[in-house]
């Protein structure tokens, strides 16, 4: 099983940047103020599910690790191109690191998204067309 020193700082980041990332592009993808602060909450409250209940050390780990490698300014487009560019390299370094954990990242990752998309309302088409690209990231299915 892997874990955080299995990675290095960067690794690591790239890692943590695909998880949050995922959660904050479902988010920026239907731009509604309202749904702004219910979307960060489900963020938050999935991420801590998952930090406390997860079987996978580095899911857990993962899921405890804070911030979200964006600032509060950041555009939806930075944040598109660089989450689904670490989803990509997330998802081929854990299979040259560590195979067994890939399906393990790939399941933080989309229900961090679902979580993220049906927070308020209900899935919307731009959350879905989200939530799309990043299942191609992570390799598709």
């Amino acid at each position: 099983m892997a874990t955080k020193a299995d990675f290095t700082e960067d690794e690591w980041g790239t890692l943590h940047k695909g998880v949050t990332g995922a959660g904050m592009l479902v988010s920026v993808s239907d731009r509604d103020f309202t749904d702004t602060f219910g979307e960060a909450g489900a963020l938050a409250k999935r991420l801590r599910k998952e930090h406390e209940q997860s079987p996978s050390e580095l899911v857990r780990e993962l899921a405890g690790t804070h911030g979200t490698e964006f600032g509060f300014t950041a555009s939806p487009q930075k944040v598109e191109a660089e989450t689904l560019e670490a989803l990509r390299s997330a998802a081929a370094m854990l299979a040259a690191k560590a195979p067994g954990e890939a399906e393990a990242y790939r399941q933080l990752v989309l229900a961090v998204a679902d979580s993220v998309a049906n927070a308020k309302g209900g899935v919307k088409a731009g959350e879905t067309a989200a939530i799309e690209k990043i299942t191609d990231a992570l390799g598709g299915s």
